[in-house]
């Protein structure tokens, strides 16, 4: 395996990518954020300890490891606080690990209350957001009037560009009772939150590549999953960043020869969050039961997640279009019980066998799943830390989906911890 890796999920989000991002990081030096907001939610148990990760790289767990949150990332400073404060209720010292761009744009109060009324305004036609405020911040960013970090240390410049916020977004901000549009209130809190993120405010690209000639391995931790790319995924029904490997590139200001390994986390099954085609999603007890079994709750917002069995035309994209080498299967003890377990191999579209997506995306919404039927193992097979200990008709399955999508499998994971791991 290559030294410098990537990880990204290659459903729709919420494929397990903390814990892999957690096991991987033990052969980092450095581990990186790319994109996303606080809208990402990564998982990582270690003993009796849960950690929930919405902007801070997982490796910061790990107390020997050097953090970065790069510039493609769009910034919660209140809600990064509160981060870093749990993090030191836990006994990690993010002192000195933790650094991030000054190019990352800011997620603040009005954005979120801008996401809400846009989601209203909506109506049935709703995306189902998270209210986190990523969407209209990254609309600032690529209209060129975001706040970005270097700002906050530039008290004059900061207050004519909130001021300008004022005049653009009056319709949102004028006569509102939501204290979110009080700017005057969003100066004071950026201000006060200064001299907390200016020792970490440093050039994450030179930062980088001065590693990567020094021989220093860097993990690449992406938020969200593949078809929640803007560009690329189930748009409009996707999340407002490059999810795919390409983000690396932009989010960080690295070249590709930076990059070694590209390593997709898959979930056994297939869940998503919100609205949105989904069409191997089962409205039964089978996916009333997946969800009970794998918790199926967001980590950002413990929102119920939809779920439904794996969806290889899915996977193909994934795997084609981010150029993954090897997967990481998660949650595989999720499917123990069932008798038999259902695999999507095509799309049924207008009397037409399709497998791959098709171009227009919203034909999604009338595809009809062609599924096999393979046989379930039925027996436990959580915490299992061997391949080879794993039920036969639980390799088959895992052998099913790497044939298909002409990769290998670097990882298994049978449960929440850490240890409860395959390393293949």
């Amino acid at each position: 395996m290559g030294n410098n890796r990537v990880i990204v999920g290659c459903q729709w989000g919420d494929e397990g990518k903390g814990k892999i991002a957690d096991l991987l990081a033990s052969d980092a030096d450095i581990i990186v954020r790319f994109q996303g907001g606080a809208n990402a939610g990564h998982t990582v148990i270690v003993g009796d300890t849960k950690y929930i990760l919405h902007l801070i790289p997982s490796g910061i767990i790990h107390p020997d490891k050097v953090c970065y949150i790069g510039n493609g990332v769009v910034l919660d400073p209140v809600a990064c606080k509160e981060e870093l404060d749990f993090l030191v209720g836990q006994g990690v010292d993010y002192h000195g690990r933790l650094f991030i761009s000054p190019a990352a744009n800011l997620v603040l109060p009005y954005h979120k209350l801008i996401e809400a009324v846009e989601e209203e305004k909506r109506g049935a036609a709703w995306i189902d957001t998270t209210k986190r405020g990523i969407g209209p911040a990254y609309v600032d960013k690529v209209a060129r009037h975001g706040i970005r970090m270097i700002d906050l240390f530039a008290p004059d410049r900061l207050k004519k560009r909130l001021d300008f916020q004022r005049q653009i977004k009056s319709r949102y901000l004028e006569g509102s009772a939501d204290e979110r549009a009080d700017l005057d209130r969003t100066y004071e809190t950026l201000l006060g939150l200064a001299d907390l993120f200016r020792p970490m405010v440093v050039d994450v690209s030179y930062r980088l590549h001065q590693a990567y000639r020094e021989g220093k391995t860097i993990l690449y931790e992406g938020a969200q999953g593949t078809m929640l790319d803007v560009d690329l995924g189930t748009y409009p029904y996707v999340t407002s960043s490059n999810t795919t490997v390409g983000g690396v590139l932009t989010g960080l200001g690295i070249g590709v020869r930076m990059i070694d390994e590209v390593v997709g986390v898959v979930k056994a099954y297939t869940t998503r969050v919100g609205a949105g085609w989904f069409p191997t999603e089962l409205v039964s007890d089978i996916g009333d039961r997946m969800r009970d079994r794998g918790a199926e709750y967001g980590a950002a917002t413990g929102r119920p997640r939809r779920c439904g069995w794996l969806d290889l035309v899915t996977l193909r994209h994934a795997v084609r279009i981010n150029g993954v080498d090897s997967i990481a299967v998660t949650k595989l003890d999720v499917l123990d019980e069932f008798a038999e377990i259902k695999v999507c191999v095509a799309y049924e579209l207008d009397g037409q066998r399709l497998g791959q997506v098709p171009l227009d995306l919203a034909a999604l919404g009338h595809a009809k799943p062609v599924y096999e039927v393979l046989p379930g193992w039925q027996r436990d097979t959580s915490g299992v830390t061997s391949f080879d200990s794993l039920p036969e008709k639980a390799r088959t399955y895992l052998k099913f989906m790497a044939d298909d999508l002409a990769v290998g499998i670097c990882m298994v994971s049978t449960g929440a911890r850490r240890n409860e791991t395959i390393m293949v």
